[in-house]
C-alpha cells in the first residue's frame, strides 16, 4: 500500500492499457489525467518518454514517504462549494484535493481533522475514506517542493503529439511546460477534473475511455 509501490504500478497499468487500446485501433483525439494519471496521460500525448515518465512517477512517489502517517483523504458526495463551507472552520488543516464532478469532491489534510469532518457529515452526504495515509493536494505537500524539483531535474518534455488538457489548470498543454515545477504543482494543487472534462466537452469530445484498473472516474464523467 506504500505510495512509492502503488503509484508506479498503477502508472504502468495505465500506460499499458492505453497501448492495448491503441493496438486495437482506439486512438485518442485528446487526453486528460487525474492527479498521478497525468503522468500516464503525458506519455500517451507524446510529451514524456517512457523513461522520463517512469522517473517522474517513481521519484515523486518516493518523496511521499515523508508524509506517510500524517494525513489522509476523504471523498464527499457533495458539490465543492458546500464542501468548502464545511471545511472553513478547520482553518487550513483541510483542503479541497479534487473536484471530480458536480457532486464528487475529495478533501485532504490532517488525519484527525478528516475524522472530525466525516463524523460531522453523518450519513448524509455520503463519505468514503480513501485508503492512503498521506495528504496529496494539501499544504502537507509544501515541504516536498525543493526535493521534487531536484530529483526530477533532467526530464525533457516535448511537444504534444496528442492534445492534452491539464486537470490542474484546465488549459490545453503544449508540452514543454511539463517541467519538474509542473509535476510538483500537480501534486500540491487541487485537481480540477470536472473543469477539465467540461473543457473537453466544449471542444467536441464526447466519448471517454478510462484507462485504469478501476473505473472510479467514469461515473463522474
Amino acid at each position: 500500500e506504500a505510495a512509492d509501490v502503488v503509484q508506479p504500478v498503477l502508472w504502468a497499468v495505465m500506460v499499458s492499457l492505453a497501448a492495448v487500446w491503441e493496438a486495437a485501433g482506439v486512438v485518442p483525439d485528446a487526453v486528460v489525467g487525474h492527479s498521478q494519471g497525468e503522468i500516464a496521460a503525458a506519455v500517451v500525448a507524446g510529451i514524456l518518454s517512457l523513461e522520463d515518465a517512469a522517473k517522474v512517477v517513481a521519484l515523486r512517489s518516493r518523496t511521499l514517504r515523508g508524509l506517510a502517517g500524517r494525513g489522509g483523504m476523504l471523498s464527499i458526495a457533495e458539490p465543492v462549494d458546500a464542501v468548502r463551507a464545511r471545511i472553513a472552520s478547520f482553518e487550513g488543516r483541510l483542503s479541497v484535493a479534487a473536484v471530480n464532478g458536480p457532486s464528487a469532491t475529495v478533501v485532504s489534510g490532517d488525519a484527525d481533522a478528516l475524522r472530525e469532518l466525516a463524523e460531522s457529515c453523518g450519513e448524509s452526504p455520503r463519505t468514503r475514506v480513501i485508503p492512503v495515509d498521506y495528504a496529496s493536494h494539501s499544504a502537507h505537500v509544501d515541504e516536498l517542493r525543493d526535493e521534487i524539483v531536484s530529483v526530477l531535474e533532467g526530464i525533457e518534455p516535448r511537444g504534444a503529439r496528442v492534445p492534452m488538457v491539464s486537470a490542474m489548470s484546465g488549459e490545453w498543454l503544449n508540452g514543454p511546460e511539463l517541467t519538474p515545477e509542473y509535476w510538483y504543482a500537480s501534486l500540491r494543487e487541487t485537481v480540477e477534473f470536472d473543469r477539465a472534462i467540461r473543457v473537453l466537452g466544449e471542444s467536441g469530445h464526447g466519448v471517454f475511455v478510462e484507462s485504469s484498473p478501476h473505473p472510479v472516474l467514469t461515473p463522474a464523467i
